[in-house]
């Protein structure tokens, strides 16, 4: 059985959830890789260390970077052409994105942020629901399965030897797929540090109490190389850009250690968190719900527990 995955990168730098969706689809069967946008052969080395035999370039001079339905259309075409039984992608905004568009190509049902897959007939998947507060097992009743994989439920694992066999494809689009393309890219200024990569993250909420109190938690991730990231109420009331927000409607996040400051702890950013390996909250409500989802809990005022963590890793650091 042919597998067709979705891997997204950028110049041929193929992103860590494209690895871990890799990773899921192996065990479905022969895994083949398809990859958009200039740069797509440069993927091959990283594409074949986890697992995929080969992988296929799509040209598409008639888009200058990312259009959602040119890109479906390329993938359902491909598809076709494989005979794939499954079209897998990661659960990015990009990926599910790109899936609807084949989904919708292929009049065939999308399963969207699964977690695992059991290789039977019909297929059985395991996904994420209702912002990460349960998990469903489904059937997918379709003769090719669409799925996206949910970042950071799968571990990355290398498979294999040497670059992906490439091969070059070109679909055949319409006036109407490449209707709706990205004119310009708007690249946050986050320090070099990207949010979703960080291995520290020091986010605030709703107890900051204002954008200007962010500044204790700017100099604790600074400190310890981190990013910053903040909660949706934090965006909504215009204190830090959208593209700080961590959540299910964020950037969903997989540090080493996530450091939330008078976070609540709602459905929807845990959602977006779940992928961190250690949580240390900081709170001054015990009852908060992140302090029973924590590793580890400060019951205290934030704007006291932080320069007084700061402290002491500026004394460890011999600052």
């Amino acid at each position: 059985m042919t597998i067709l995955v979705l891997v997204e990168h950028t110049e041929g730098v193929v992103d860590e959830v494209s690895l871990q969706t890799l990773a899921l689809a192996r065990g479905l069967g022969d895994v083949t890789a398809v990859a958009v946008g200039a740069g797509a052969p440069d993927a091959a080395p990283a594409v074949g260390a986890h697992g995929a035999g080969s992988l296929y370039a799509v040209d598409l001079p008639a888009v200058s970077g990312y259009a959602p339905r040119a890109w479906g259309q390329a993938v359902w075409q491909l598809a076709q052409r494989l005979s794939a039984t499954a079209v897998v992608a990661p659960g990015s905004e990009r990926g599910n994105e790109v899936m609807a568009h084949v989904a919708a190509l292929a009049d065939l049902p999308l399963a969207a942020n699964c977690v695992s897959v059991t290789a039977s007939e019909p297929l059985t998947v395991t996904r994420v629901r209702w912002g990460g507060s349960l998990l469903e097992e489904a059937v997918v009743h379709a003769p090719v399965a669409v799925l996206t994989v949910m970042p950071h439920s799968v571990e990355a694992q290398e498979q294999g030897s040497g670059a992906a066999g490439v091969e070059s494809f070109q679909p055949e689009l319409s006036a109407a797929d490449t209707a709706v393309q990205v004119a310009e890219r708007l690249t946050a200024d986050t320090g070099g540090i990207s949010l979703a990569e960080a291995k520290v993250v020091v986010s605030g909420g709703r107890g900051v109490g204002s954008s200007e109190g962010f500044g204790v938690i700017e100099e604790l991730a600074g400190l310890l190389d981190g990013a910053v990231g903040c909660s949706r109420a934090v965006t909504s009331a215009g204190w830090r850009p959208h593209t700080d927000q961590v959540g299910q409607t964020g950037t969903k996040i997989s540090p080493e250690i996530y450091i939330p400051c008078g976070i609540s702890g709602a459905t929807q950013h845990m959602a977006g968190c779940k992928g961190a390996k250690r949580i240390l909250a900081i709170n001054t409500d015990r009852e908060a719900s992140i302090i029973s989802n924590a590793d580890y809990a400060v019951i205290g005022d934030l704007h006291e527990v932080l320069p007084a963590i700061s402290a002491e890793v500026r004394k460890a650091k011999g600052g």
